[in-house]
């Protein structure tokens, strides 16, 4: 395709629907913001949400709901960080929470001094936490994690089963992470999302993985559309996008196509509407 020129076709079951999501402003993307230099500041380790972050993620939970999102996402994927899990919980999460010994919140109260209510895990999609859809790794106290045994407590209906080691064993003190390394991993993140049976997918990340992994597609687009694909996300933004398994990764089955010629044989063969005479009166109009 040059330049986009022309349509293409995909069969559906080859497609998949993301919502890529940013997560809400963090304690760290206020100084960070101005001053890049911030980023390497050890108060930041594992950033939470600001006060305006949490505002940022009732404001995106209204649209989900406004907009009927919310019951078309089979699944969430998250980064096991606490603001991308801060706003995954926030935004997808069931309605209020009350102590029932059945149902476990998906964020306990007043998780990491948040000063927020429990949220429950009533009637939301179940949220699976990722290490792939992590920030850029290394040198960056905010983008390293606690142990999965902390969160656990946290966010207690959370899923961290695919996650291997308690402790943060990818995020090194002196080696960052390189930009086409962490390119690589989006598209891993990507093929993975193909295998997954779910079909409506949300994915909670951050802007570095979003901006390295993105920006390695749309290549055969109009200039405009990668250009949209790859634009810088803000804090809470949501963009809903589709992925093609081209290479078909996956193994997903149609469901709605239809075979047809049910029941099996040949199909009847057809009759010129030319050959057949018109019967009046219960007489051939040969008879007449």
């Amino acid at each position: 395709m040059d330049n986009g020129g022309g349509p293409s076709l995909f069969p559906l079951h080859r497609c998949k629907t993301i919502h890529l999501v940013r997560h809400a402003q963090g304690i760290h993307n206020v100084d960070g913001d101005k001053n890049y230099k911030a980023y390497m500041s050890s108060e930041y380790f594992d950033a939470n949400l600001t006060q305006l972050g949490w505002q940022q993620v009732e404001n995106l939970r209204k649209h989900v709901h406004g907009s009927g999102l919310i019951k078309k996402i089979d699944l969430v994927v998250t980064s096991p960080l606490l603001r991308t899990m801060q706003t995954a919980v926030g935004v997808f999460g069931g309605e209020g929470y009350t102590d029932r010994m059945d149902i476990m919140p998906l964020m306990v109260a007043n998780a990491a001094n948040s000063g927020r209510a429990a949220i429950s895990s009533l009637g939301c999609p179940p949220i699976l936490a990722v290490e792939l859809c992590r920030e850029h790794l290394g040198v960056h106290p905010c983008d390293k994690r606690r142990s999965i045994s902390e969160y656990e407590c946290l966010f207690p209906a959370v899923d961290f089963s695919l996650i291997e080691s308690d402790e943060d064993t990818l995020w090194e003190a002196d080696v960052r992470e390189t930009k086409e390394d962490l390119a690589a991993r989006g598209i891993k993140f990507m093929n993975w999302l193909l295998t997954r049976e779910e079909k409506e997918i949300a994915v909670v990340t951050h802007s570095g993985f979003l901006a390295h992994t993105l920006i390695t597609f749309g290549h055969d687009c109009h200039p405009i559309m990668q250009k949209e694909i790859s634009k810088h996300f803000a804090n809470c933004e949501l963009r809903s996008m589709v992925i093609v398994d081209k290479s078909m990764i996956g193994s997903d089955s149609s469901a709605t196509n239809y075979p047809g010629k049910i029941p099996s044989g040949p199909d009847a063969p057809s009759v010129d509407a030319n050959d057949i005479k018109v019967e009046k009166n219960g007489q051939n109009s040969a008879d007449k």
